[in-house]
């Protein structure tokens, strides 16, 4: 009965509400919650009334200066001036282009937050236009509070969740974006210094400017790297899984428990271990030279492409368990009798392995491996802690041999101060992840065959 009510209620236009409605319902399309109060909705008519008093009130104090201010983003720089009295330079304080941005966003956002609760008052007045012309009793605001506590308990529910994510979420990914189209770097830093629009400046710097041969050189090396992280994680969990789980091998619990104890340690201090092992005068170079073996250390993270191999053997050791935990559980809930009827028909252990082993293993774990593909593309913690992006590149703009874009990122904000260029990089990073995800996944057996199902 709700739901067909619900539907009667949403096929009546605004229009139609506006033009059959009395004057208070006329009256709610420019003040909120007139037509409530009229119904005898005073708690709620006034609650609406009094959000649109505030908002309007503010926006017409604050709200129209925040944006403008946001177009111009500053006409007043920081400066000096000499007080003769004093016989000092003093500073006279000027605009924050940065704070101006922030807050010219965050206008831009309640506007729109209040847009939703301007046709939250008008759904509410049609649905007590309707409820009238039916002859049916119209909700007082117990009933309205009892519905959402019950079956509107969702809602309230994630109100509070959803004003967190518009505050700690949606704003600040603005923000950065908003930065790509202006001219926040070193040279415009606020306070001291103001920064303007530039529009697709920056863009044009990073994929065809003084930017570009930094960015296409990391972006191919950061293809490869996450192509070959993944790979090589799943290809040698995979063959270690099958090996353990082979019928004749002993102490298979005890196999998987050692090579688990790796996930037990955090990251940061496997990878902070394998960097003073690898290191020049390191446990690993000074045993090879005791040894003989070496005349001189090996620059396992001091040349490029030895710095660039060492890095995927190491993220190995950190992603082979991983791989081989979720195949042992894939291999373990094979169907017994379709390999048993394969072996029937002359069917050996490759040919299984390749018919209806890893067919299914990689059934299962295809949006595993998306994820982690698109991980390694942004996987900070592996590249940093090893080699901190280096060696250094003369040619690359304060960047290194084994940055990823993620680390170059990081540079270009904390190092170099180029805000403006670090968020063009942020949303091509972005694009091509979302892209890539998107592309795979739709093509994977698993989508494909929930879409049957």
């Amino acid at each position: 009965m709700e739901e067909s009510r619900a539907k009667e209620i949403n096929q009546i236009s605004f229009r139609e509400f506006f033009s059959q409605g009395d004057v208070g319902d006329k009256l709610s399309f420019i003040l909120m919650g007139v037509s409530n109060i009229i119904h005898q909705q005073i708690l709620k008519g006034c609650l609406f009334l009094i959000s649109e008093i505030a908002f309007v009130s503010w926006f017409i104090l604050f709200g129209i200066r925040n944006i403008i201010s946001m177009i111009t983003l500053g006409t007043a720089e920081q400066s000096w001036l000499y007080d003769a009295a004093l016989e000092i330079n003093i500073r006279v304080s000027g605009d924050n282009s940065m704070l101006l941005l922030i807050y010219g966003i965050a206008t831009i956002l309640a506007a729109v937050a209040f847009g939703f609760l301007y046709v939250a008052s008008l759904k509410s007045g049609r649905k007590n236009f309707f409820l009238r012309e039916q002859g049916l009793s119209i909700p007082n605001f117990r009933t309205d509070l009892k519905s959402l506590l019950d079956e509107k308990f969702h809602l309230t529910l994630m109100s509070i969740p959803l004003l967190g994510v518009i505050i700690f979420t949606v704003l600040p990914l603005v923000y950065m974006i908003s930065l790509a189209f202006t001219s926040y770097d070193h040279n415009h830093l606020p306070p001291r210094n103001l920064f303007d629009w530039v529009g697709l400046v920056n863009f044009g710097n990073v994929l065809n400017g003084r930017i570009s041969g930094t960015f296409f050189p990391l972006l191919g090396w950061t293809l490869i790297w996450a192509v070959l992280a993944t790979v090589t994680s799943f290809f040698f969990g995979v063959l270690l899984a099958m090996l353990i789980n082979s019928k004749g091998i002993k102490g298979k619990k005890i196999f998987r428990t050692l090579f688990v104890l790796t996930m037990a340690v955090p990251q940061f201090i496997s990878l902070l271990i394998m960097q003073n092992m690898l290191h020049a005068s390191g446990p690993i170079n000074t045993l090879l030279e005791n040894w003989g073996w070496i005349s001189g250390p090996i620059p396992f993270l001091t040349d490029g492409l030895m710095a660039k191999i060492s890095i995927v053997v190491v993220n190995m050791w950190i992603g082979i368990p991983v791989s081989m935990l979720v195949t042992t559980g894939i291999i373990m809930n094979l169907p017994e009798e379709q390999i048993e009827a394969a072996r029937i028909d002359g069917a050996n252990k490759f040919h299984i392995f390749r018919y209806i082993t890893f067919p299914q293993i990689l059934f299962v774990m295809a949006p595993s491996l998306i994820q982690q593909f698109i991980g390694n593309i942004n996987n900070f913690n592996v590249i940093y802690l090893l080699t901190g992006g280096g060696p250094l590149n003369s040619d690359y703009y304060s960047a290194g041999e084994t940055d990823l874009l993620v680390t170059w990122l990081y540079k270009l904000t904390v190092e170099v101060a180029d805000y403006n260029i670090a968020s063009v990089i942020g949303i091509i990073t972005f694009v091509l992840s979302a892209v890539f995800s998107l592309f795979a996944y739709t093509r994977s057996g698993s989508y494909k065959k929930e879409g049957e199902i």
